[in-house]
């Protein structure tokens, strides 16, 4: 498993990402409000670990580690999710209680079960909450906290401590990447701490992820992939992902 960035080259991530996807050094120092040479060294090893380039007195992430923004994944090979939300639907019986996480996916997810009824909702995602708040006898919690511009999500302290509070029969959870040799991948070190949490706190963990995502690089990981229960798909991973799956006891479950 490759070496995972520690909490102040995320820093550099997110500040690239908030920048575009690439920034001088001089300008991701003031953000950070850190020295140049600390913001060189940092970079030094995300190039090593190829989530970003150097340019000349800056740098880019590179290419497949760049998230766009949740409005534009939602409009991102939507066919596919849908196919994917209806399978995880289908597995979530009227009556059970489950976390929802931040994912495109899975605000697909949200739409698909929005004729369950007698759910219990936990959620960190404005989106998820919306949809199904108010219908159908349904209760959603709502973890606390400031609601980020970009994808209107719940993150820090107080958003983990609420969901402390719960012990649900699903967690379904989206991912930016999946590959044989680290698992499940997130490029957001704050949701990919809430995806652990929730996971723990499940009996059941599922992943619903697009074959897009399939070898896709991201900079995180979610956590053990021997935790994730199922795996849901568009389409058959390739083969190394599926002999992975098969030694961490992850079914692959196929949306048709």
């Amino acid at each position: 498993m490759k070496p995972q960035p520690n909490h102040r080259q995320q820093e550099i991530l997110t500040a690239l990402h908030k920048a575009g996807g690439s920034a001088r050094i001089h300008t991701i120092a003031q953000t950070l409000d850190v020295s140049e040479e600390t913001v060189r060294r940092n970079i030094k090893h995300l190039t090593t670990i190829g989530a970003v380039e150097k340019l000349h007195g800056g740098a880019r992430i590179v290419g497949n580690a760049e998230e766009t923004s949740f409005q534009q994944r939602l409009s991102e090979n939507p066919e596919a999710k849908i196919r994917i939300a209806h399978k995880v639907a289908e597995m979530i019986p009227n009556g059970s209680s489950l976390f929802l996480d931040i994912g495109s996916t899975t605000a697909y997810i949200a739409d698909a079960l929005r004729d369950h009824q007698n759910l219990l909702v936990v959620t960190n995602s404005i989106a998820v909450a919306y949809k199904l708040a108010t219908r159908n006898n349904n209760r959603v919690f709502m973890a606390g906290g400031e609601l980020r511009s970009h994808d209107g999500g719940a993150f820090g302290m107080d958003a983990m401590n609420f969901a402390d509070n719960f012990q649900t029969d699903f967690a379904v959870l989206s991912a930016a990447g999946i590959n044989a040799a680290n698992g499940f991948m997130l490029f957001d070190l704050e949701e990919a701490k809430f995806s652990r949490l929730i996971m723990s706190k499940s009996a059941t963990r599922i992943i619903a992820a697009d074959a897009r995502k399939f070898n896709r690089v991201a900079p995180v990981t979610i956590g053990n992939p021997d935790l994730v229960d199922y795996l849901v798909c568009d389409a058959l991973p390739p083969k190394d992902i599926t002999q992975a799956c098969e030694s961490w006891t992850t079914e692959i479950t196929l949306a048709n």
